[in-house]
């Protein structure tokens, strides 16, 4: 229990509606809300510099717009509600998220400013203090200039930053550059979004799941971009699933995922098992339903394959070593995703 906690404070989970990245409006209605402001609506009067990615690109982690030949700005910005009940944890686990987007595009953080929502009547400043440090101090792992932000007063807890970086023009990481014949590498395992859910309803702490979210996708976006990958996103609120088929629906290809070969974190079977399962897992589900051939993949495979996962690994169209091949792109079939299913053991 963190230091700050006391018997009558609130847990930090109990004062949310949702948790991490299983609070993002669901993948359909984000859609069409961003299909409202696409680019045939007009764009920027006179720009300052070309957007080389943007709201038409199908849904990349960040905005990119090239300075020179060398240089690009990659800009986004990402936080949402408690995902563990320890503040310094959350603070941790929200920086990486929000950094993520970055490493997503093959590019380096290098300034980022807090975003933060506080409730003042329900909990003290310090337990702010504690969100904001661990912020700064994954940030500052990262290299990353921590420099100021803004904040709000409100009912719920929030937290995140608005991140800037730099990647070179022509190596990024992005959607539609996936190529049928590569194969699908994932960095980090699944299960984070069930586990989370079963801490907050039950208080349970998942050490390796903590340690895992705010681990940085820092050397596997290095990695990435040094053997030639130019395809990838990362894994987050939209689940695996949904971000693979985000890449299939922006490349036009058909993702292959290989279920028994996708690594998931300890007890989040058995927690998909006992039930904890959050809405936005659930909607996940029902929103890649109609583009995906799940084959023999029971519900509960579905389930943990379409996990909200917050502050997840690197969903990448190519090889890197030390990290599992979950599966491969395809030229377009019939459907944009397809799931190979566990093989069951004969009795």
């Amino acid at each position: 229990m963190d230091e700050l906690r006391s018997d009558d404070m609130p847990r930090l989970t109990q004062l949310a509606h949702g948790g991490g990245c299983a609070c993002k409006i669901p993948p359909g209605e984000l859609d069409s809300l961003v299909s409202s402001l696409s680019g045939r609506h007009g764009a920027a009067v006179d720009p300052a510099l070309e957007l080389m990615v943007g709201l038409d690109g199908g849904g990349d982690d960040a905005a990119v717009v090239r300075l020179d030949g060398e240089r690009a700005i990659v800009t986004t910005a990402d936080f949402f509600t408690p995902v563990v009940d320890d503040p310094y944890d959350w603070g941790r686990i929200a920086a990486a998220n929000a950094l993520s987007d970055v490493y997503a595009m093959g590019g380096t953080p290098v300034t980022a400013v807090n975003l933060l929502g506080w409730p003042r009547d329900a909990l003290p400043l310090d337990v702010a203090a504690r969100v904001l440090s661990g912020g700064r101090d994954v940030a500052h792992s990262a290299g990353c200039h921590v420099a100021g932000g803004h904040s709000v007063d409100d009912p719920e807890p929030k937290y995140g930053m608005s991140v800037v970086g730099v990647v070179h023009p022509d190596r990024m990481l992005r959607l539609d550059a996936a190529a049928p014949g590569l194969p699908l590498t994932l960095t980090k395992p699944l299960g984070t979004g069930v586990l989370n859910a079963c801490h907050k309803a039950t208080g349970t702490v998942f050490p390796e799941a903590v340690e895992t979210m705010a681990a940085l996708n820092r050397d596997a976006s290095r990695a990435a971009v040094e053997r030639g990958i130019r395809s990838g996103t990362d894994v987050t609120g939209f689940g695996l699933l949904g971000h693979a088929y985000k890449i299939a629906r922006a490349a036009e290809v058909t993702v292959v995922v290989d279920s028994s070969a996708v690594p998931c974190l300890a007890g989040a079977r058995e927690a998909v098992a006992d039930g904890f399962v959050s809405g936005g897992t659930r909607r996940n589900l029902d929103w890649i339903t109609p583009f995906t051939d799940f084959g023999s993949a029971s519900g509960e495979e579905r389930l943990l394959l379409a996990d909200a996962q917050t502050s997840g690994g690197l969903l990448l169209a190519g090889e890197l070593p030390g990290h599992p091949v979950i599966g491969e792109v395809r030229p377009r079939g019939r459907h944009p995703l397809v799931v190979r299913g566990r093989r069951r053991a004969r009795n």
